[in-house]
């Protein structure tokens, strides 16, 4: 069975969610703490080797009207070493909202309260479901995860047309 991984990146986390080629549920799966890039590419490459990951899908953090800014252009930029260190094929995939969504779904379908942290621009970040169980990150992941499910095909994104 084989796995796609998508990734909520973020200067300081990066959410993760898989979902199984047969199934075709996201699901979030865990956080990961950024570290620098070398190790932030070797514990990704350690996971994608565990868990069978076949595709990876990054989201792609584009503005309300859909253009790229500063941050878009770094997840480009992550998303091509991911691919050539990781060795699998990457996407990347509209994320606008994902955040949003992701602590909707938390706060109403599985009843968690979001934990927001002042950032030093003084807005509010959201930070982690209340019960520590899943973050936003993790939750965004799965979000930017269930899009891509929904558009394409699963066997079509693996290489796996017709059996």
């Amino acid at each position: 069975m084989h796995k796609i991984l998508a990734l909520d990146y973020g200067r300081t986390k990066i959410g993760l969610a898989v979902a199984n080629s047969d199934a075709r549920i996201a699901q979030p799966f865990d956080t990961l703490e950024r570290i620098n890039r070398n190790e932030d590419m070797r514990r990704l490459r350690e996971l994608a080797g565990k868990l069978g990951v076949r595709q990876i899908i990054v989201g792609l953090p584009l503005r309300l009207d859909g253009t790229s800014g500063e941050m878009a252009e770094e997840v480009k930029r992550f998303a091509e070493r991911v691919r050539k260190q990781v060795g699998v094929p990457v996407e990347l995939v509209d994320e606008r909202l994902t955040s949003w969504e992701a602590e909707r779904i938390l706060e109403e379908e599985l009843g968690r309260r979001i934990i927001h942290e002042e950032t030093a621009h003084g807005r509010r970040k959201p930070a982690r479901a209340a019960d520590g169980k899943y973050t936003v990150d993790a939750v965004a992941a799965m979000v930017i995860l269930r899009e891509y499910l929904a558009r394409t095909g699963l066997g079509q994104a693996l290489g796996q047309g017709s059996r």
